[in-house]
């Protein structure tokens, strides 16, 4: 009888990677044949196989598909950054942020934009008209310089998880500042393009964002299982981890380097997303409970879903002028972080 409950919940586990799988194919067939503009079922197959009219097909293939497909690389990046960094630091609250990559990004866009449109002299006032094609590379970078110089300064002295928390605030809070200090003095007839950027959007997403994105998500799911024990490990003190023979500093360094890469990637291609990095991995531990071989895969597939049906909510509420995600995660992420910390035990 006492084997009675852990075999109910291995047969619930069972059936939740490919409950979950069916439930991320669902929501993906939904944000293609979902939209602003209202398209027959019959247009919007024909042209996922290539046929239908021109309309359907710009509409389908050219503007939903790579939109939906670099939303869903990015839950991933986002929710497992946040995972891996709540891991290593201990610490639940623990996402993008706290390693200051986001704002390192959003500094490095603002700075970029700033010195492009003043060294030129363009006077643009668009993204269209700005070399927005640059953003993905410079956010990327931006966000994994700041993620270096904060490791630095705690690995100067001590590589623990409280020192790294309170350099990622520290330095992320005077990033922030500079980054919004830069929007202040650029003219408030090109805030908008900025803001759009820093709100966390999906707009005029394309192929060659999903493409960007595409080479850090191979590498981050390919290293996986090579870090799933270490860890489990890292969750612990690190003399309890030494004990087990790990190397504590090498793998700390290693995970914390495939995080801020992920986080950095993602924040780089559609902004400073916010709640999806700290809420998914709560969400997996919740179902999953503590077994890394399980919330990992869950991890990913709830990454992806939370982003495509918060990039669909957003962009039916909105209509033509559709509510950026990064405003829906945050509207909807509170309250669903305060119900999974009340069922938490």
């Amino acid at each position: 009888m006492s084997s009675s409950p852990h075999l109910a919940q291995a047969r619930r586990q069972a059936y939740l990677l490919p409950g979950l799988l069916a439930f991320m194919l669902v929501c993906l067939v939904l944000a293609v044949f979902l939209g602003v503009v209202d398209l027959d079922p019959s247009d919007t197959l024909a042209a996922l196989t290539g046929q239908g009219s021109a309309e359907a097909h710009a509409i389908i293939l050219d503007i939903r598909l790579p939109r939906i497909l670099t939303g869903m690389l990015a839950g991933v990046h986002f929710a497992l950054a946040g995972l891996l960094l709540q891991s290593i630091t201990r610490n639940p609250l623990a996402d993008p942020s706290l390693m200051g990559v986001s704002q390192g990004a959003m500094l490095a866009v603002s700075g970029f934009l700033v010195i492009s449109v003043y060294s030129h002299d363009t006077g643009s006032t668009t993204l269209q008209e700005l070399p927005v094609h640059w953003l993905p590379l410079i956010g990327t970078l931006g966000g994994l310089a700041a993620g270096a110089f904060i490791y630095l300064i705690a690995f100067r002295r001590d590589l623990g998880p409280l020192r790294i928390t309170l350099c990622g605030i520290a330095v992320g809070a005077v990033l922030h500042a500079i980054g919004i200090g830069l929007m202040a003095g650029w003219g408030s007839g090109r805030l908008e393009v900025l803001l759009e950027w820093f709100s966390g959007s999906l707009y005029a997403r394309g192929w060659q964002h999903a493409l960007f994105l595409l080479p850090f998500t191979i590498a981050g799911l390919a290293v996986l299982p090579v870090v799933r024990r270490p860890l489990d490990l890292l969750r612990f003190d690190a003399t309890v981890a030494r004990s087990f023979g790990l190397s504590y500093r090498t793998q700390f360094s290693v995970v914390l380097l495939i995080a801020c890469t992920l986080a950095a990637s993602a924040v780089g291609v559609v902004g400073p997303v916010v709640f999806v990095g700290l809420i998914v991995p709560h969400m997996a531990r919740f179902l999953a409970g503590q077994h890394t071989r399980i919330v990992l895969p869950l991890t990913i597939m709830l990454g992806a879903i939370t982003m495509t049906l918060a990039d669909l909510a957003g962009r039916l509420a909105g209509g033509a002028e559709e509510i950026p995600i990064g405003v829906v995660t945050a509207i909807c992420g509170v309250p669903l972080l305060v119900a999974l910390l009340r069922r938490t035990p």
